[in-house]
């Protein structure tokens, strides 16, 4: 195991990364990280306003800084955005990590996601769109996962206990 996070949480927007991160490190004592807030604290700008205004490959770049960043300094529980696994470097630096990939199929994701202006991926037809994305990374978010933890249905105390079971970690 290398040094960094306790657990890495990866997977589609709106898949619950963030609740179920920061429910998941308080069963475990630790702080709890999302490299989507860091980006933001960074920039000083939402998301979406990076993508509007210098498009979706300078904000892949400032992603992959962020997440390179809170693999080497964080050692709690971290999420990391929906679309950091498309970098090859990302994918490697995750390996040996304790990564859980959350998964949820499209008619939960629409339900989640909605037509969020908050979302630029998904700013037109949500559904396809939605499905479009999933094509292009589910084989990553597997590729990175040592455990793949199914969202649909469950609460998210439900999901953050099953990420705790996937990885056989104990409540601090």
């Amino acid at each position: 195991m290398t040094a960094g996070p306790l657990v890495v949480l990866v997977g589609p927007m709106g898949v619950g990364k963030s609740t179920v991160g920061a429910l998941v490190a308080d069963r475990l004592g630790c702080a709890y990280r999302d490299t989507d807030d860091d980006i933001v604290a960074e920039q000083g700008r939402t998301i979406a306003d990076i993508f509007v205004d210098e498009g979706e490959p300078v904000f892949r770049a400032i992603e992959k800084s962020a997440v390179h960043k809170a693999l080497a300094e964080h050692e709690g529980v971290l999420a990391l955005g929906g679309g950091s696994v498309l970098d090859a470097d990302t994918r490697a630096l995750l390996a040996g990590h304790r990564v859980v990939y959350l998964s949820m199929d499209v008619e939960e994701a629409v339900q989640r996601t909605g037509l969020n202006a908050a979302r630029p991926l998904l700013a037109v037809n949500p559904r396809r769109q939605w499905r479009e994305l999933m094509e292009a990374r589910r084989h990553l978010y597997t590729e990175v996962a040592r455990a793949v933890v199914p969202t649909d249905g469950r609460t998210p105390e439900e999901v953050a206990q099953a990420v705790l079971d996937a990885l056989e970690l104990k409540e601090a």
